[in-house]
């Protein structure tokens, strides 16, 4: 009897998920350092440059899928027209009011064809994006970084789900990951803000440089909720879960066809007792 057996169109080698690791560990140094730094409060912090690392680092987590076998060149093709996808979507839809349509397709994207394609999608996505609308600048690499992780954990997700229960997951996803998009992109920047003021609450919300972790992690928590979480990270989330709902079936359908045509298959071939 022969039975067909087929093999994810995206395999995260081991190699493959060393470097993912490796990647994720220096965004959280990039983005937590200001929190664990001892210096005197009159010292002027000043970000550092870590950030030029990430490009490498995201150059060899292809490379090693390209040497493992995981992005063949049909999947490389999925991965240039869903990035100038995401990069139109992204322009029309620029986060006005926290509206942003690239994210849902980032996460459906990484649930078919898995976390090592989500987390390039990610990345590809947010800088052809940033090319078309003219969004380069100092937090791109952090935007690249957050929504590769947003990419990544669509494609951890629990495998056995499907129908409605996936979709329901996806929406969930979608929602939490809204917040945490937010909530990292928002660390990224306010340690470097000045006199950050917020009308109906009293005193400063700015970062200060040598206090203990736990007082600027405070006032970091309260900084945000503030100023995004009821807003444009509401927004962001809001969309996300309506836009997986209304047309995640539609366009898992479509990616997991593609996904099927990516696939190495072979045949498993055993005898009958």
């Amino acid at each position: 009897m022969s039975v067909p057996h087929r093999v994810a169109a995206v395999r995260v080698s081991p190699r493959s998920a060393l470097v993912l690791v490796v990647a994720s560990a220096a965004g959280v140094a990039m983005l937590c350092w200001p929190l664990l730094l001892r210096v005197h409060g009159s010292t002027r912090v000043d970000p550092p440059f870590l950030f030029l690392a990430l490009l490498p680092v995201v150059l060899a987590v292809v490379l090693a899928e390209l040497n493992e076998g995981g992005l063949d060149p049909r999947v490389l093709a999925v991965l240039g027209v869903l990035s100038a996808v995401n990069a139109v979507l992204r322009s029309v839809s620029p986060g006005t009011g926290g509206i942003e349509l690239t994210f849902f397709v980032l996460i459906l994207a990484g649930r078919v064809f898995g976390p090592g394609f989500g987390f390039v999608l990610g990345c590809t996505s947010l800088f052809a994006s940033a090319l078309l609308t003219a969004g380069v600048g100092p937090w791109l690499p952090f935007q690249m970084l957050c929504a590769a992780w947003v990419g990544m954990g669509a494609g951890l997700l629990p495998r056995r789900l499907t129908g409605r229960s996936e979709l329901f997951l996806l929406a969930a996803y979608g929602v939490v990951s809204a917040y945490l998009y937010g909530l990292f992109m928002n660390l990224s920047g306010w340690p470097f803000v000045a006199g950050i003021a917020v009308e109906g609450h009293e005193g400063s919300l700015s970062y200060v440089a040598g206090a203990p972790v736990l007082d600027n992690l405070h006032t970091f928590v309260v900084y945000t909720l503030l100023t995004s979480t009821g807003s444009w990270d509401t927004a962001r989330a809001i969309t996300n879960a309506v836009a997986i709902l209304v047309l995640g079936p539609a366009i898992l359908t479509t990616l997991r066809r593609a996904a099927r045509r990516a696939t190495v298959t072979g045949v498993v071939t055993g005898q009958e007792g």
